[in-house]
């Protein structure tokens, strides 16, 4: 990593196999099967790795979905809010599974899946587990993601076949969590559709899983696998997206200058408004390597980028030593929800991508210029 051009996301390919050894073992184990949710890392030279491990992808929306269909080419899910009626004919083709968010959508588009996809209504169980993160929290008061119980049996009252065809039920409530945020909330899921569940042939209980952090309770999330199956007869889905390249990643960055107006800042090549946006948007400070908390360490700098954003900041860390211009520091943690969130605003350009392999020896295999700015704009 010490050579390569920087900006640079850096994937470590050793991490990543780490990390789906764990999943593997978790479907192994239970018989459930675990898809890669694109839209926490979609960097789609690895997809032929992960699908040696993993059963499939999830999508958000068409793109990720063609993605997932020519990249990896096993199962292919995908849930939206709402879909396009001029998409929902090549959706239906390449998607095994095409999850609806209300019966509106579902009475709509069901046409375009018979006979080819396995189709599925995103339920909202109206059990809140998070206390950090409320723009993650798709069990909040008024939430649009998935349909209350009031609002699903109200419908079926009006219209009782309404759930001829459907196989499957969705949920998705966690972010960054244990699994006993899960088993709370198949407490909820149990208790209010379970009924319902006996008439399905499959269960996704979506993402938000930190299956591969050090401190999971695998097996926790096991027995609520294995009690889903056995108590509904029905076949488990995950779809995490972190945990496939948990603390899997890095952003190399190269320190431009040294700027000291009350506060001494290093002027980085890279930009948390540009290059991690969850950053500003949750926000969060990033790890880094070799650094410690503010006055921890001798040498304490404010972090920042090039661009004209005052409030551009990435976070404030301390040192062993001095940094001066032209010092490679290396942020952690920077595979996910980076390459799939960065933008070229100021014209910034976006970071190379590179993987190092079990050996430590890095390959670019992919790097941005001009052209990649000027072709998003008109």
């Amino acid at each position: 990593m010490e050579t390569i051009p920087t900006p640079a996301y850096v994937l470590d390919e050793g991490k990543l196999i780490k990390n789906l050894e764990i999943l593997c073992k978790v479907q192994e184990r239970t018989g459930c099967r675990i898809l890669l949710a694109q839209k926490a890392f979609s960097m789609f030279c690895e997809y032929p790795l992960i699908g040696k491990y993993l059963s499939g992808t999830t999508a958000s929306g068409l793109y990720e979905a063609r993605l997932g269909y020519e990249e990896m080419g096993k199962e292919n899910h995908i849930f939206s809010p709402a879909y396009r009626e001029s998409e929902m004919e090549e959706i239906a083709e390449i998607c095994d599974h095409v999850i609806f968010n209300s019966f509106s959508q579902l009475k709509k588009f069901r046409k375009y899946c018979e006979g080819k996809a396995s189709v599925g209504l995103r339920i909202n169980p109206e059990c809140s587990t998070q206390q950090d993160h409320a723009i993650y929290d798709p069990c909040a008061p008024g939430s649009r993601l998935g349909m209350t119980l009031k609002n699903f049996e109200h419908a079926l009252l009006e219209e009782p076949k309404l759930l001829e065809g459907v196989e499957g039920l969705h949920f998705h409530t966690l972010c960054e969590q244990n699994s006993d945020d899960l088993e709370r909330t198949l407490q909820a899921v149990e208790e209010k559709f379970g009924k319902y569940l006996k008439k399905m042939k499959w269960l996704n209980m979506g993402g938000g899983h930190h299956i591969t952090r050090a401190d999971y309770d695998i097996e926790r999330l096991e027995r609520c696998i294995c009690h889903m199956q056995e108590t509904y007869a029905v076949q488990i889905y995950l779809e995490p997206g972190e945990a496939i390249a948990l603390n899997a990643g890095y952003l190399v960055t190269e320190v431009m200058d040294v700027v000291d107006n009350g506060i001494q800042t290093l002027i980085l090549d890279t930009s948390a408004a540009c290059h991690m946006p969850d950053v500003l948007e949750m926000p969060y400070r990033p790890p880094l390597a070799k650094s410690g908390q503010p006055g921890e360490k001798p040498f304490t700098y404010r972090l920042s980028s090039l661009t004209c954003l005052a409030g551009d900041v990435i976070g404030d860390y301390s040192f062993d030593r001095e940094i001066r211009p032209g010092d490679r520091l290396y942020f952690e943690d920077m595979a996910i929800y980076s390459m799939v969130k960065n933008n070229t605003f100021n014209g910034i350009a976006l970071p190379s991508i590179a993987v190092m392999d079990e050996e430590g020896v890095c390959r670019i295999v992919r790097q941005f210029g001009y052209s990649d700015f000027k072709e998003r704009l008109s």
